[in-house]
């Protein structure tokens, strides 16, 4: 890049983290304990707005426990991007990252780079279809310790909007103060660097092979193949 940026907004999945973590084994953590979520926890806040969510959805205000759980594993298939699973998702992931059963997974580059460009005086977002919660569940609990201290703010769906749309990106932009020509979106998906470069972004794709959007590549985006291969970040750059 030919001029440093201020910040950075990091994707998740397939970016900073391996896909496989995700499926092979925070998809089927949640997927055991859907249920007694929703038969112990339904009158917490957090867990009775996202099950009223999933009825509105549905379009069933009377859908039972039993009915939501097969509904969510439904969708846990399918990978939907819905803000209400992944609220829930979060919930449970959360409490699995804080006991201990799960560590979060980043690929080797990462974390170096994070901590060099945070030295360097660059601010640092998570933006992810990941519920917030999920998020500092996962930047919290690495294998190398708590990274939480390196993120400035996190954004997800339904405090940002959806990942492919610009408008996402000026609510980001706007809420971080910080000029779009400044901030850096880092993502393994072409859609989402068209979103944020619709936004006045800079944008690079993160290509990482055995991730599912490897061989689609990042269209006309600049690309990466590890986060060594990025430069221009924070005034130390």
């Amino acid at each position: 890049m030919s001029r440093a940026v201020d910040a950075v907004v990091l994707d998740i999945e397939g970016t900073t983290s391996s896909t496989g973590f995700v499926v092979d084994v925070l998809y089927p953590y949640a997927r055991e304990r859907f249920a007694a979520l929703i038969a112990e926890r339904s009158g917490e806040p957090e867990v009775a707005r996202a099950l009223d969510q999933v009825r509105a959805e549905l379009g069933e205000p009377d859908a039972d426990p039993a009915r939501i759980v097969r509904v969510l594993n439904a969708w846990l298939d399918e990978d939907r991007k819905a803000t209400l699973l992944k609220t829930l998702q979060g919930v449970l992931w959360a409490e699995g990252f804080a006991r201990g059963e799960l560590v979060a997974h980043f690929y080797a580059d990462v974390v170096p780079a994070l901590r060099r460009w945070h030295a360097a005086g660059a601010a640092l977002y998570v933006y992810s279809s990941g519920s917030v919660a999920a998020q500092r569940a996962w930047f919290g609990h690495s294998a190398e310790g708590d990274l939480s201290a390196l993120v400035s703010g996190w954004y997800d769906t339904e405090n940002a909007g959806p990942k492919q749309e610009p408008g996402s990106f000026r609510t980001i932009a706007a809420d971080t103060g910080i000029s779009p020509d400044r901030l850096l979106f880092l993502s393994d998906r072409a859609g989402e660097l068209d979103a944020a470069r619709a936004a006045g972004w800079r944008a690079v794709g993160v290509r990482r092979p055995g991730e599912p959007y490897y061989e689609q590549g990042v269209q006309d985006h600049p690309e990466a193949g590890t986060f060594e291969d990025i430069s221009g970040v924070g005034s130390g750059a």
